[in-house]
This record gives structure tokens, C-alpha cells and sequence, in this order.
């Protein structure tokens, strides 16, 4: 369970260093401060743990991109919660190992705040929603439970329907 403060807040720490390199425009893609592979693994091993999933290729990136689709009898989540169809998170490939994914407004706002996301450049430009942002790669394990959090704030917010 991913616990947030009554606000919907992570209460995330700050991500350590300065921010890594990453492309401004597509393929968004980190530059460096790239992942350790095991650690891509780890994560990637994880995400296909989350209820409802089902792995598979990215419907709007680059071939070496994993993504997780959601069943479509789960996928009750806002249109701003899905990249394409029910793909609501993808992990890069070894050369690169972010991350992207939907998040709700509150926390892409922190996640970009304490350093660990920045904003898709086509959202950056209001072609796509605001919600869609690069997760940087983690470095170590402390870091992998921090993007792991953030993966599973995503998975909740394409299932759960929007409230009023």
C-alpha cells in the first residue's frame, strides 16, 4: 500500500544531485545517470507483479520499452491516467531506464519538486496531459522504493474512477 499524507501527498525526500541529462524532445529519453541494469530488472520484476497487468510492448515508444497495459474490465481511471489504450507506465531500455508514466496533478507537481520527474516534452507543450511525466532511473535500492512508489501511485490512478 502506498501511503500519501491527508492532502495526497508521497511526502517524498528529495532525490539526491543534480537532475540527469534527458533529451527535450522525442524519443524522451534520460542521458545519463542511467540505471544499473539489476535495478531496471528488479523494477521491472515488480511492475508485473501489480494486479491487473499485463506486460507487453509500448504502444507510443521506442522497441525496447516494456509497458504495462491494464486489463481493459479494470481500467477505470480518467483518460489522463493512460500514454495510449490502457498503457499507463513504461520502463525504457537498458541504455536509458527511466521511466514513463501517469500520475495525478498533485503528485507529478511533487515528484517534479523534489527532483525525481520532470515533465513530457509534448505535455510541456499541452499536446498531451499535464500528468504524463518521465520517472528518472533509480541509482540504488533506496531510490528503486521511491520510483517503485511512484509506479504504484500510477497503477491506482488508472484504476480508480474519478471523483467529483
Amino acid at each position: 500500500m502506498t501511503t500519501t499524507t491527508p492532502d495526497g501527498r508521497l511526502d517524498l525526500p528529495p532525490r539526491s544531485g543534480d537532475r540527469p541529462r534527458t533529451r527535450e524532445h522525442n524519443p524522451h529519453q534520460q542521458l545519463s545517470q542511467t540505471a544499473p541494469p539489476e535495478l531496471q530488472e528488479e523494477l521491472w520484476s515488480r511492475m508485473t507483479t501489480l494486479d491487473g497487468v499485463l506486460p507487453g510492448r509500448s504502444g507510443v515508444s521506442v522497441p525496447d520499452t516494456r509497458a504495462l497495459h491494464l486489463r481493459p474490465t479494470i481500467a477505470h481511471g480518467p483518460a489522463e491516467a493512460y500514454l495510449v489504450g490502457t498503457e499507463f507506465a513504461h520502463l525504457h531500455g537498458h541504455g536509458d531506464g527511466s521511466l514513463h508514466m501517469c500520475l495525478p496533478k498533485g503528485v507529478v507537481a511533487e515528484a517534479v519538486r523534489q527532483g525525481w520527474a520532470e515533465p513530457h516534452p509534448m505535455a510541456r507543450q499541452g499536446y498531451l496531459p499535464g500528468t504524463l511525466v518521465m520517472i528518472y532511473g533509480p541509482r540504488d535500492h533506496a531510490e528503486l522504493d521511491i520510483v517503485w512508489r511512484l509506479v504504484r501511485v500510477s497503477h491506482r490512478f488508472a484504476r480508480q474512477p474519478a471523483t467529483a
